[in-house]
């Protein structure tokens, strides 16, 4: 963008950024540290995400929906609102690449990182339905779309400079980073959670102790802002927005020279993304409705599983690069789509049956997710790498994840658990079917 230009729309934080770059030595930023700067965004953003997903389950119906006639009810309700964060995380994503293109990376950046933390540190001061009636639940889901709207912002770029720092033959290694920060994001949060049910009545719990999670939120976002600061003011990031790598291109332009790329990309991960709620908020809220295994030791559970899954994310960068990110991604997809009709039947298999879904849920999800985003990443040439991969994304977690706790709770309360099993083979089959039709698009030669 012309200097004139950038003058007639505004002050800018392009200039400041590139006077910023100017100070950093010569000495290139090391892949290293990007790594641990892509990590810990990733886990920030999860982190608020999950700690409103494992709220809508232990605390949100009996707080806001007291009116429900049921527990059951009252939980559909609140993932209804958990939802709407899906629905504005693309508007989001075509507001903030707005402000990126105006006003600079960085700008963006700090806006949609408060924005996000600001949004649900709020949620902990909310008073419930008893005290504010209907005005509670409205405000609860205003700050919901404000998650979804600034995680639309949040996108740096900063996956992308590691995938174009990584070695011909690691690919798959490199790609396999970013996705740790969601189960280290998951593990925080129901630690958090889990530690306060144990340590305080249920009466505090519902009053007050559930509300440090979401304080928590805003302390780490802030921590996660300044380290994404610092890559995006690197040289290394400077260089790659002046040659139109990391640039966010206009949405339209994006969508005409590779429409077709953000439709099929949209399906590629998206068995991956219907597990990812399926083993976490999901069972979590089938366990409270429909059996006595309390919801601290079931996150403590899920704790587990997390940890496991973070072993088969570093397992799958291993595998990708030996076999190939597309062989591995339906190898992947044809496992969820076996786990899909045993994990009914784990379910209902009592507490050990129930440890044994988690464990190897979040296993064979670890395995998925982790090549996941670095197939949408891949599927775009240099210039649209970082807006295409946003949108993708986006409609990806929108049809794959936004609506799978909702959709899965009722369709088990009406036609039993098998049915939540089919909704995961669906997704499995849409991945499935993507990677057949995007074969010509070489996933692996990027």
């Amino acid at each position: 963008m012309s200097s004139a230009m950038q003058q007639s729309l505004g002050p800018s934080s392009s200039a400041m950024e590139r006077d910023a770059r100017r100070i950093h030595d010569d000495t290139p930023v090391s892949a290293g540290n990007i790594a641990i700067g892509v990590v810990i965004g990733r886990a920030a953003e999860f982190f608020d995400f999950f700690v409103y997903g494992i709220a809508s389950v232990v605390v949100f119906p009996q707080l806001f929906f007291p009116f429900a006639p049921d527990r059951l009810t009252a939980t559909l309700y609140s993932f209804a609102i958990f939802s709407l964060a899906f629905v504005a995380r693309p508007v989001g994503s075509l507001v903030f690449m707005a402000i990126d293109r105006t006003y600079g990376r960085g700008v963006k950046l700090t806006i949609a990182l408060f924005l996000l933390g600001g949004s649900t540190a709020s949620i902990a001061f909310l008073p419930g339905y008893a005290t504010l009636g209907a005005w509670s639940i409205v405000l609860l889901a205003v700050f919901r779309l404000g998650q979804g709207f600034a995680l639309g912002g949040a996108w740096d770029g900063l996956a992308s400079l590691l995938a174009l720092n990584a070695p011909q033959h690691h690919r798959g290694w490199y790609a396999m980073i970013p996705q740790l920060g969601a189960p280290l994001g998951f593990m925080l949060a129901s630690a958090l959670f889990a530690y306060f049910l144990v340590s305080i009545s249920e009466a505090d719990f519902l009053a007050w102790g559930w509300r440090y999670p979401f304080f928590v939120a805003f302390a780490i976002n802030v921590v996660a802002l300044f380290t994404r600061l610092r890559l995006v003011m690197t040289k290394e990031f400077g260089t790659l927005l002046d040659v139109h790598e990391l640039q966010a291109a206009r949405v339209t332009e994006v969508l005409r020279v590779n429409g077709g790329n953000v439709l099929v990309g949209a399906f590629v991960p998206l068995a991956s993304f219907a597990l990812f709620h399926l083993v976490t908020v999901f069972p979590l809220s089938w366990v409270e409705i429909y059996t006595d295994h309390g919801a601290s030791s079931f996150l403590m559970v899920q704790f587990l599983g997390a940890v496991c899954g973070i072993l088969a994310i570093i397992a799958s960068g291993l595998i990708a690069d030996r076999i190939g990110r597309r062989n591995h991604l339906g190898i992947c997809a044809v496992l969820i789509a076996i786990f899909s009709f045993v994990a009914p039947m784990l379910l209902q298999a009592g507490a050990t049956g129930r440890d044994v879904f988690v464990i190897v849920g979040f296993t064979i999800l670890g395995l998925s997710f982790g090549q996941a985003a670095g197939a949408v990443a891949s599927r775009f040439g240099k210039a649209y790498r970082y807006t295409g991969a946003a949108l993708t994304s986006d409609l990806s977690w929108l049809i794959g994840a936004g609506f799978a706790p909702l959709v899965a709770l009722g369709l088990t309360s009406r036609f039993g658990l098998a049915f939540a099993g089919y909704y995961l083979l669906s997704g499995a089959l849409c991945t499935i079917l993507a990677l057949v039709f995007s074969k010509k698009l070489e996933i692996d030669n990027e």
